[in-house]
């Protein structure tokens, strides 16, 4: 699978490494434009330490499941360059996706909520507005 073909195309979550245990919880709303019955990558999830290695992986849980569309998380490679001190690397991620029925239109709310190692915790409300692949175009 390859991951990180364009900026637009994800978010990245949870590249810092250590946290206080003390840190509050920080709540992240975005919006995510997808097609009817299309796979949609909603944020990518991995942990690089100051050394540019991998750290522990997060924990994901969806608190609130989309109305209509369905969410999966897939692992995943994740290949990077100059990020942050990092020329180069290479770490394993969490991929998650969304994906509406065939049928549907419309905007779809998830909640998602992403444990870090260290005590960090991150509320991530999502929005999937799902058009018409002619919705998308802009002439």
């Amino acid at each position: 699978m390859k991951v990180l073909s364009s900026a637009a195309a994800f978010v990245l979550t949870g590249l810092a490494g250590l946290a206080s245990a003390q840190e509050p919880s920080r709540v992240v709303e975005r919006t995510v434009k997808s097609v009817p019955n299309k796979d949609t990558q909603i944020g990518v999830y991995l942990n690089v330490l100051p050394d540019c290695t991998s750290g522990p992986l997060p924990t994901i849980r969806l608190v609130t499941p989309p109305a209509s569309g369905k969410v999966v998380v897939k692992t995943a490679k994740v290949k990077a360059t100059n990020y942050k001190a990092c020329l180069a690397l290479e770490v394993p991620a969490y991929v998650a996706f969304y994906k509406s029925p065939p049928e549907f239109l419309g905007n779809d709310v998830l909640t998602i909520e992403v444990k870090f190692d260290g005590g960090r915790t991150e509320i991530q409300k999502i929005t999937v507005n799902v058009a018409g692949a002619g919705a998308q175009q802009k002439i």
